[in-house]
């Protein structure tokens, strides 16, 4: 069943003046569709495998979600609002709009790069649930949010340099924050990966920061400044040194090998002027813990 075998009928090279949604039509072709739609398009859950025929330019959303596309062939050029083609069988996204206004979804599909991406995204941009081993060749702007989640990244390279609302990077396999975003307004969330350091994280993240269940043995590169909380917990941290010197909720540091950290974080948001060797001390005389003067700790501070 083609699109001009639907209720529309054949609109080959005409403007439609309004929405069309054909989802859940069985349609397997485009052929039909208009040139031009002023409203929305929803060609989703149907058995598509090429978006061949499809308008050229949408004024409003564009949705393919749920077909059985492997390449973006025949997609429009210009969408001024979101374009999603997520749960589909692509391995690529290189015939992508060039323009997008609202938000990018490519989420749950087989791609393993991005390049093709358009340049800008106005909203969103979600890719996570792929294959992606590199984020290269991705947007270079983004007005929203930004999800690469549950990849096979290993870093952050090819990430936009700023983030104006929430970066979710977990549930990688990143073993470094290199690439990562300079400047993110809302959260940031880099737990369940495999990071050892958080050299190269943003200064200034205006959430949340959630690092847990990662390999940290220091918080040398967290954020200076954290708008609401900041959680390291489940890691292989023995000393707070390079924690966060502002953070605008709660702290939260359980499930690490040195279980008097709580104590710690307390001492030094209540002396901000303090050393690390004021605090090491400070610490033995408070818990009697012979552990803040053992040669692992005292490496730590001092590296």
């Amino acid at each position: 069943m083609k699109f001009k075998d639907t209720k529309y009928g054949d609109l080959t090279g005409q403007t439609y003046d309004g929405d069309i949604s054909v989802s859940y039509t069985n349609i397997d072709s485009l052929e039909g569709a208009p040139k031009i739609v002023k409203g929305s398009f929803d060609c989703s859950n149907n058995h598509l495998i090429s978006l061949e025929g499809a308008p050229k330019v949408v004024h409003g959303n564009f949705y393919c979600i749920e077909n059985n596309l492997t390449t973006l062939e025949g997609a429009p050029t210009k969408i001024n609002g979101t374009f999603n083609c997520s749960i589909n069988k692509l391995t690529d996204i290189k015939d992508a709009p060039k323009e997008v206004g609202g938000n990018f979804d490519c989420i749950e599909n087989n791609l393993t790069t991005l390049t093709g991406c358009p340049e800008k995204v106005g909203g969103d941009f979600g890719c996570h649930k792929n294959k992606l081993t590199s984020l290269k060749g991705g947007p270079k702007e983004v007005g929203g949010n930004f999800d690469c989640s549950s990849n096979n990244l290993t870093n952050l390279e090819g990430c936009p340099k700023k983030i104006q609302e929430d970066f979710d990077g977990s549930f990688n396999s990143l073993t470094t924050l290199k690439g990562a975003p300079k400047e993110v307004g809302g959260y940031f969330d880099c737990s369940n990966n495999h990071l050892i350091s958080l050299e190269g994280a943003p200064k200034e993240v205006h959430g949340y920061f959630d690092c847990r269940y990662n390999n940290l043995i220091t918080l040398k590169g967290a954020p200076k400044e954290v708008g609401e909380y900041f959680e390291c917990n489940n890691n292989n941290l023995i000393t707070l040194k390079g924690a966060p010197k502002e953070v605008g909720e709660y702290f939260s540091c359980w499930g690490n090998p040195n279980e008097k950290l709580d104590k710690e974080w307390e001492l030094r948001t209540e002396n901000p002027d303090m050393t690390d060797d004021e605090i090491k001390s400070k610490m033995y005389e408070l818990t009697n813990d012979e552990n803040y003067l053992s040669k692992e700790v005292q490496d730590i501070f001092l590296f």
